[in-house]
């Protein structure tokens, strides 16, 4: 057996003998895209000490990686379907490593978001190419198995993340969070090049670069709106930003309508299995995200956990999500796509709600059940939302169902992050507002209200201070701590109901259980090669599209 894979999977004549371990791969290779974000909570307090970061600094150096990531997917997606798509894989990889060793070693804010975003351009080239490369590889039977693990990865990179960059701050610099990617982003590469088998779309046309633009723009107007609008004001920069997007978008669907190869068919939404997914899958990781990221900050600014015990608190949750992914996948089949995404979307809701019941005295073990039931929700309710997405694509558009079924994840969490933790500033403002009053002077009272971590370091200057004290400072931790608290509870009463109206929106939208005895006959007929004709694979698609996705 050779050691490089290099016959395309378009000329096997039957399915691919290392498909699993070229799902290792894939799955490696998101992991590490999924951990770049999570790992960065938590060396958040590191670098804002280090940087002297702002807030607004900080928010940039997580949103860094997020605008061009959500921006760039469905295009490159598409670039990847013709000419590579494990091509497409291997230079994303490059591409994000080459990123991480600069965020390694520079130590300016500016170059340090700048390294976030070739970073996320990177993402960009690879999230699409995992999805599009795994249902060109694995035959139809095993497709819903293999998304499912790919899901499963997901969720344990947002456990992995944390855990792994607070065991590296243990005895080393923030830099060591980036420079972590570099050896497992090389292993990825050699095993694409081992085990990944070429692929690349049949027949397809010349690319809509047009819209592909057009989507470029709405998207990454939309982001950076959410980002600069909810946590620093609605000045001329987001307000153009809004309407950016808003005119990008009504120009990107009227062009996709008119055009003979549109880069993403935007009458896929009509289509009720498709478009009630992407909603699922965008509300899911709005709540998740959001919740998240306040959970860890609390974990760490209020119970006082340091970067490593806050990633091992976050265990459960990828625990979870094995348990989820295991029941989901004996379940889909008996009770259908809608069942296990609504129930997921309900138990995630839930887990959010549950979040409204912290203080100031809350410990750990109160936000344990809320971890563990997001985790569980991600396991159960992902994995069939994104195979019901990648099924409404003929072979030739994998890279677009990939970008699409990312993008709207993507764009989930970073409004998710915007928007609550937006509200979460503005609770938290106002509680500590009325708890200290005018008993600090003006500049320190605005550092303490600029976040949780500005709160407790003007704590250490007052203890520090002859005309303060140690008794002062502790009463100014109480406080911001006693607001921060407060303000996860109102954000998590706000985030639970827009979870909520989501989950009836989605309800309402995905179409009931149908029985798959007649999919399970024409999969009984089915040729053993892994890849069809267009047509073929077209019109397939369109019933499972009807179907609600059952596999």
């Amino acid at each position: 057996m050779p050691f490089l894979a290099t016959t395309p999977v378009e000329k096997m004549t039957g399915p691919y003998t290392r498909r699993w371990w070229a799902l290792l791969v894939l799955c490696l290779s998101l992991l590490i895209v999924v951990m770049a974000n999570t790992s960065l909570i938590v060396a958040a307090p590191d670098m804002t000490r280090d940087l002297d970061l702002t807030s607004s600094d900080l928010q940039w150096v997580i949103d860094g990686y997020t605008v061009p990531y959500a921006a760039l997917m469905l295009v490159l997606g598409a670039i990847g379907d013709k000419y590579s798509r494990r091509g497409a894989l291997i230079v994303g990889l490059l591409i994000f490593a080459g990123g991480s060793v600069m965020g390694s070693l520079v130590d300016e804010t500016a170059l340090v978001i700048a390294a976030r975003a070739v970073m996320g351009v990177g993402a960009a080239v690879v999230m699409p190419a995992t999805l599009s490369l795994l249902v060109a590889i694995f035959p139809r039977g095993e497709r819903a198995k293999a998304i499912t693990g790919w899901t499963a990865t997901s969720g344990l990179a947002i456990a992995v993340g944390p855990l792994v960059a607070g065991w590296l701050l243990e005895d080393h610099a923030w830099g060591s969070t980036f420079l972590i990617n570099v050896p497992i982003a090389i292993v990825a590469v050699v095993g694409a090049l081992a085990l990944v088998p070429p692929s690349k779309a049949a027949g397809m046309g010349r690319i809509d670069y047009v819209g592909g633009l057009l989507s470029i723009v709405s998207v990454g107007s939309l982001v950076y709106a959410a980002i600069e609008g909810p946590h620093f004001g609605w000045g001329a920069g987001p307000i153009a930003a809004a309407v950016a997007a808003g005119v990008g978008l009504l120009a990107f669907v009227a062009w996709e309508l008119r055009h003979p190869h549109p880069m993403l068919d935007v009458r896929k939404f009509a289509q009720r299995p498709f478009s009630g997914s992407m909603l699922a899958v965008l509300f899911f990781f709005f709540g998740t995200f959001g919740a998240l990221y306040y959970a860890t900050q609390y974990l760490q600014f209020v119970l006082g956990y340091d970067a490593l015990e806050t990633g091992v608190r976050l265990l459960p949750l990828a625990g979870a999500v094995f348990v989820g992914a295991a029941a989901t996948g004996r379940l889909t089949p008996k009770l259908g796509v809608k069942a296990m995404v609504v129930s997921g979307m309900l138990i995630g809701t839930v887990a959010v709600f549950l979040l409204t019941r912290i203080d100031q005295g809350s410990s750990y073990t109160d936000f344990l059940a809320s971890l563990i039931m997001l985790g569980f929700a991600i396991g159960l309710s992902v994995s069939p939302a994104t195979d019901t997405i990648m099924g409404s694509f003929p072979e030739s558009e994998l890279g677009v169902g990939g970008g699409a079924n990312d993008t709207s994840l993507e764009l989930g969490g970073a409004l998710g992050i915007a928007i609550l933790g937006s509200l979460l500033g503005t609770a938290y403002r106002d509680k500590l507002s009325d708890l200290i009053g005018g008993r600090l002077p003006h500049s320190a009272l605005e550092t303490a209200k600029d976040s949780v971590g500005g709160g407790i370091a003007v704590a250490e200057q007052v203890a520090k201070n002859p005309a303060g004290g140690a008794q002062q400072a502790q009463a100014l931790i109480d406080a911001v701590h006693e607001a921060f608290a407060h303000g996860v509870a109102r954000t998590s009463m706000i985030g639970g109901i827009i979870m909520a109206a989501g989950t009836l929106i989605v309800l309402a939208v995905l179409p009931g259980h149908r029985k798959a005895g007649k999919h399970r006959s024409e999969d009984a007929l089915e040729k053993p090669e892994p890849q069809e004709t267009q047509g073929t694979q077209e019109t397939r698609d369109s019933q499972e599209a009807h179907t609600g996705g059952a596999v």
